[in-house]
């Protein structure tokens, strides 16, 4: 039996690897603090087993440095593993020290597998030989030039029995200040009218072959016939049937993709519909938020939104390509449909590419709410145990590091507000009388500002529905439930289904 490994793993072992033997270094630099500064005021030296004496470096220092370098050696690793992954970023280039002999001997290596030679000393021109050779998905700049910076774009709209909606989100298209050049409504397994409206409104159909596989599987069909005849300037636009976009949502997002042509893919940033009640201002709170935090980050994305996002079409031929080698995923297809949250997914696998991507803030959607809580319960567990799902799936890389890094955050933000509701309760059993301290009050002002602020974006209703706190902090907790829930359900191997929400025609 091989014991090679995976290509797609390889990058996420070396990633595990450079971080455990970081800690270890630092666990043996803990030793040598103890044995150099605490261990002699404390302890006779020489009854110390890992020490040789006080003068003498004990094997503290010899574990620290050994463990120090391999660090260094698997994080070098890791780098050169990920440059090579990057497919779709042109200025990549090779990690490693740019003087001295560990260069040259690391560059000449590269360059003799790489089969590149060139004139001793020069490792900056060989760097750039062996930048140039590294594979690329990206047109050439002689590509660039031929077609010009202009983009062709193809709205796909997947819709599963959207009669009452199909027609808001293809409206919504026909009133771009810069319209589509085509409009495909993917109809799956459709058994109402949604192909027929979607016909009249003059986008064209095409239905689904016993597709099982429900959003992702109706895009592979699809793509799997419009990817191979698909030129440099050609962007496919993936939008849920229940959405609506404003109108100037594509002109912008074409701009971008115009101004830079390394730019990979342009995504949406989601607004709740109105109504709701309750449950429906908590989610367009949340969703203001998010919004707020995307556009201080200057519309970096933490996910490429299913609502509505365009893609280059090599980037996706790109994807598919890498699928089973270097991505998760059945080979050949554009999605993943072993995801529970492919938009989700699809950014993780253009991120490990070496994908640029970006969601400004002028590119707003509107899109659908969850009703009550039964539904958004069921909503955000797939979202939720998605997301853990395909992190899981990638392994630790620098590209997922964030990703685990928000996981882990949720998890220890769990804890520690539980841990506070536990001790305000037994605190509250347990004082015979409650008395207001200057300090936190003022603390909590501040946290009381930020809930408000945070929101300005939503109206009048949502500030105002943010200002007792106590109903958004009910809500901190259905979601962190929903977060426990999600972990449950992955550690007990339990399935989870998609979810749909049945609309009421409106008369």
């Amino acid at each position: 039996m091989s014991t090679a490994i995976e290509p797609r793993s390889r990058l996420a072992r070396l990633t595990i690897l450079s971080v455990a033997f970081a800690a270890a270094a630092m666990l043996a630099g803990v030793l040598l603090v103890i044995e150099m500064v605490i261990a002699p005021t404390v302890v006779d030296l020489a009854s110390l087993p890992f020490l040789y004496g006080r003068d003498v470096p004990g094997r503290s220092v010899l574990l620290a440095a050994v463990f120090a370098a391999a660090a260094v050696v698997m994080t070098l690793s890791a780098a050169h593993v990920r440059v090579l992954y990057q497919v779709l970023r042109r200025d990549r280039r090779l990690p490693g020290l740019h003087r001295g002999r560990v260069s040259a001997m690391m560059l000449r290596r590269t360059a003799v597998d790489a089969g590149i030679d060139g004139p001793d000393g020069h490792q900056d021109a060989r760097q750039e030989a062996l930048s140039e050779a590294l594979p690329v998905a990206l047109p050439t700049l002689e590509e660039l030039e031929s077609v010009g910076p202009a983009v062709r774009i193809t709205v796909l709209v997947p819709a599963h029995d959207e009669r009452l909606v199909i027609g808001l989100a293809l409206t919504s298209l026909r009133e771009q200040t810069r319209p589509p050049d085509h409009v495909v409504v993917i109809a799956d397994n459709c058994t109402d009218e949604t192909a027929d409206i979607a016909r009249s409104m003059g986008a064209t159909v095409i239905e689904t072959v016993d597709n099982t596989e429900k959003k992702a599987g109706a895009l592979n069909q699809v793509l799997a016939g419009l990817l191979p005849g698909a030129e440099v300037p050609d962007v496919f636009m993936v939008m849920d049937a229940d959405t609506a976009l404003v109108p100037d949502f594509l002109e912008i997002a074409a701009g971008r993709l115009e101004q830079d042509a390394d730019l990979i893919a342009v995504g949406g940033i989601f607004e709740g519909e109105p109504g709701g009640g309750l449950v429906g201002q908590l989610q367009r709170n949340e969703y203001a938020r998010y919004r707020r935090q995307i556009g201080r980050r200057k519309g970096r994305v933490f996910v490429l939104t299913g609502t509505a996002t365009l893609f280059r079409a090599y980037a996706l031929r790109a994807v598919a390509d890498a699928r089973g080698l270097i991505l998760p995923g059945p080979t050949g297809k554009v999605y993943d449909t072993w995801a529970m949250t492919e938009d989700n997914e699809l950014t993780l696998a253009l991120k490990t590419l070496g994908g640029r991507m970006v969601s400004p803030q002028e590119c707003r959607c509107i899109t659908e709410i969850m009703p009550d809580w039964r539904a958004l319960w069921r909503q955000r567990s797939r979202w939720q145990r998605g997301a853990l799902e395909n992190v899981g799936a990638y392994g630790l890389t620098r590209t997922t590091a964030i990703y685990w890094w928000q996981q882990l955050g949720i998890g220890y933000g769990t804890l520690a507000f539980q841990a506070f509701l536990l001790l305000m309760l037994v605190t509250l059993i347990s004082a015979p009388a409650v008395a207001l301290s200057g300090f936190w009050v003022g603390i909590g002002s501040v946290f009381l500002v930020e809930r408000i602020v945070t929101v300005w974006g939503a109206g009048w209703r949502g500030r105002l529905l943010a200002l007792p706190l106590v109903v958004e902090l009910v809500y901190d907790v259905f979601l962190q439930a929903v977060y426990v829930a999600s972990l449950w359900s992955i550690a007990t191997g339990r399935t989870s289904g998609w979810n749909t929400v049945a609309r009421e025609e409106t008369p």
